[in-house]
């Protein structure tokens, strides 16, 4: 059977441009460290690297999930620590006014209450971004509004927060609520008004209305230290969480790696030997393309 010259020579150049193909793909999986640029090159492989990836791209949401938590029940956490030491001081004061003093100690003594009214009240109305922390899910308008008599002092504070909890998903199975719950923030409010209770005791210089509001504080203040374990709490199990996320991230990517990646030294090894396969192809066509007419009558 007679082969013609022109099929021969389209059966050279379909291999040499093959082998082009082939010595291209390599250099590239060589330049890159991957093996896979297109589906058809390892379907099972590609199936694997897409549902592995679309997980880290799940992760990196509960990622930035439990960022936001963590902030939450960090600031949560610092406005109790502020709102815990005021009762303190507080408490220390109702002490020294359950006593023996002076009209103008309990005034100097009222005055500092005074201020701790106020700050107490600024860090109840804290905000996180555009978001009042001490709020519940009311989280747009301040969560204590306060009245004032005629010298501008506060008179009197009002919850007008709620009493839910957002929850912040962490994983497929798991969620959290990083900010304080109602019970905290009505005890809040409640700390704010023997505040003011305290303060106006010590104006008059009553020992009695002193220790009914000093038995006021005491009861605000253990509604704070149960509120700042369990705050301290959810944040304990926030960067428990992630630690357990960074560990699952790390072994998706050795996963997806071990797909993904090529074997360098075999792929060395068979680049050259499509290099020498290719050469040697350019070689021969060249010779078989060189025969002339008279070479075969001859």
């Amino acid at each position: 059977m007679r082969v013609s010259s022109n099929t021969l020579s389209e059966n050279i150049i379909r291999q040499i441009q093959q082998l082009g193909t082939q010595q291209t793909r390599l250099q590239t999986q060589v330049a890159t460290g991957q093996r896979i640029f297109q589906p058809e090159d390892d379907p099972a492989s590609v199936g694997r690297v897409l549902a592995l990836e679309s997980e880290q791209r799940e992760n990196a949401q509960y990622v930035r999930n439990i960022d936001r938590a963590l902030e939450i029940s960090q600031i949560s956490f610092a406005g109790l620590k502020n709102l815990k030491a005021a009762s303190d001081r507080a408490t220390e004061i109702g002490v020294l006014g359950a006593g023996t003093l002076s009209d103008d100690g309990a005034r100097a003594y009222a005055a500092e209450i005074d201020q701790l009214i106020e700050q107490t009240l600024q860090v109840a109305n804290t905000k996180l971004r555009n978001d009042y922390v001490f709020a519940g899910t009311a989280i747009d308008t301040p969560p204590y509004t306060a009245t004032r008599n005629g010298a501008g002092q506060v008179a009197g504070v009002t919850y007008v927060g709620n009493a839910g909890q957002a929850e912040i998903k962490l994983s497929e199975s798991s969620s959290i609520a990083p900010g304080t719950s109602g019970t905290t923030n009505t005890a809040i409010g409640g700390l704010l008004n023997q505040l003011i209770a305290l303060r106006d005791a010590l104006n008059v210089n009553s020992g009695s209305a002193v220790t009914a509001a000093q038995t006021g504080l005491l009861t605000s203040e253990d509604a704070l230290v149960s509120a700042l374990a369990e705050t301290g709490g959810v944040e304990m199990r926030i960067e428990a969480n992630r630690t357990q996320l960074t560990s699952r991230n790390e072994n998706l990517e050795r996963l997806v790696s071990a797909e993904a990646d090529l074997d360098l030294p075999t792929t060395i090894v068979r680049l050259n030997q499509s290099q020498t396969a290719y050469q040697a192809a350019l070689q021969s066509a060249a010779n078989i393309m060189s025969l002339s007419l008279m070479d075969y009558m001859r």
